[in-house]
């Protein structure tokens, strides 16, 4: 089969498409023939070695976390999926950017039939660490919350949720995705000089809650705007929490099967809009992460094997 590898440290030059041995099912496991399978800033620093001390790569690695496929095959004590079932899911092993994939059965849900394979491949990072910024946060209604970075992939997903809870939720963003944020009940605020003054001014008043989707500051403003640290979230900027007292909550803590098939449904039933950006076939790898490096791109940006 065909899977992204790449044999050291570096740039997107580093990434390459190999024909590698397929994968074998052992037990409790699902082989899934991929059709689509999400990419996240996470690995742009993984394969950067930006985050050696925490996630060391081991040569030569692949990537990629997200999934969605058909079971192409079982192995014993699988329960709950056969060959040609449709699934979404995710792998902690850095594989699924590849033709196929080897996943525990554990972190495997049935694919909503209304739910098109870009959505649930790009699902579970982005999904799961939104459900846990929010989570973080605790939104109630008549809260006030602020969301970074809030047409990206994790950000686009929060303020949905955050709305969900009754929040009145005010998405900072470039002027181009205000639209989209008005349509989806958002409050939009341009980010750049004088974002805190802006808003406050939308908030008409003090600011409950605020989820840092982006880094670069965003925790310091919250800071600024009255925030209470137990009530500010990033996943960006750990360093600006550990002085305030802020809390981390993203990626892992609400990695699970439970909280992506919940996902999905909302998904499916139209209620959670997870946007694509773009789709890049597997050859195209080096173009998607250059997309995602530019950081302008509004949703999800997702391979097709």
């Amino acid at each position: 089969m065909r899977a992204v590898r790449f044999h050291g440290y570096g740039g997107v030059e580093v990434l390459r498409v190999e024909e590698v041995p397929r994968p074998v099912a052992g037990p409790g496991q699902v082989l899934v023939e991929v059709r689509a399978a999400g990419i996240q800033p996470g690995e742009v620093m993984i394969r950067e070695g930006a985050r050696h001390g925490r996630w060391p790569a081991t040569f030569p690695s692949g990537q990629g976390s997200d999934l969605a496929g058909v079971v192409a095959g079982t192995g014993p004590e699988v329960r709950g999926f056969a060959v040609g079932d449709e699934v979404l899911g995710f792998t902690h092993n850095r594989a699924s950017h590849a033709e196929f994939v080897v996943v525990d059965d554990v972190n495997l849900v049935s694919r909503p039939r209304d739910l098109s394979w870009e959505v649930a491949g790009a699902l579970y990072v982005a999904g799961t660490t939104a459900y846990a910024t929010v989570f973080a946060v605790d939104p109630q209604p008549g809260d006030t919350v602020v969301v970074s970075g809030a047409a990206g992939g994790v950000g686009s997903l929060a303020v949905q949720l955050a709305r969900r809870r009754g929040a009145t939720v005010i998405g900072l963003a470039g002027e181009r995705d205000h639209a989209w944020l008005t349509d989806h009940g958002i409050v939009p605020v341009a980010y750049g000089a004088g974002a805190a003054e802006r808003v406050r001014e939308a908030a008409g008043g003090k600011v409950d809650a605020f989820i840092d989707t982006y880094g670069d500051g965003y925790v310091a403003m919250a800071v600024e705007l009255g925030v209470r640290p137990d009530r500010i979230n990033t996943i960006r900027d750990w360093s600006a929490a550990g002085e305030v007292g802020a809390r981390t909550y993203g990626e892992g803590s609400a990695a699970c099967a439970v909280v992506l098939g919940e996902l999905a449904r909302l998904a499916a039933r139209g209620q959670l809009e997870v946007a694509i950006a773009r789709t890049y076939p597997l050859d195209q790898v080096r173009d998607a992460f250059r997309d995602l490096e530019g950081r302008h791109a509004r949703g999800k940006i997702v391979l097709r094997p």
